[in-house]
């Protein structure tokens, strides 16, 4: 019999991949700027799962919103890099708390939880927008669109978080 854990994870791997495919891929703000919102499920992954679990399922994720936005695997490589990073972050953003292995982001402080999906998300649109722009010549571009694209992903994740929080 399935575990309410599983189904809740797949309903959320679902949703997110339809909201983030079907919804924000759509929204172009100032023209050139898509909030990225499907690293949520990242986010709400839980914490005592085996790290081979989780690299499976951020390639799963990666490949499936790579295959309905055309986008060459880039999404596939910065998913699989955040996911690889996902247990140094929250060593460094939950401290002594992820060792005594009763960590639930949810039960976090606000700050804890904002530094973590911030840390995630820099991480991620960093190696994204480096593998699409590919030249370090235009490293300014990069760090430009890693900014606004990683506010507009931060605040439209941080509302999401919010409006689907257990508290």
């Amino acid at each position: 019999m399935l575990n309410n854990s599983y189904i809740a994870g797949t309903f959320r791997f679902v949703s997110l991949v339809l909201a983030q495919t079907l919804i924000f891929n759509k929204i172009n703000l100032f023209g050139q700027y898509n909030p990225m919102i499907y690293l949520l499920f990242l986010y709400w992954y839980p914490v005592k799962i085996d790290r081979a679990s989780l690299l499976g399922v951020a390639f799963l994720l990666g490949f499936v919103i790579d295959l309905f936005s055309d986008t060459m695997a880039m999404h596939t490589a910065a998913t699989l890099t955040t996911a690889f990073f996902r247990t140094q972050i929250m060593g460094f953003v939950f401290g002594v708390n992820l060792e005594f292995q009763n960590l639930k982001v949810s039960q976090s402080s606000r700050l804890q939880q904002f530094t973590f999906l911030g840390l995630m998300l820099i991480i991620h649109h960093l190696v994204f927008f480096s593998l699409e722009i590919f030249s370090l010549t235009n490293f300014l571009l990069i760090l430009r669109l890693v900014l606004v694209t990683g506010i507009i992903s931060f605040v439209f994740s941080a509302l999401l978080a919010a409006l689907f929080s257990s508290r």
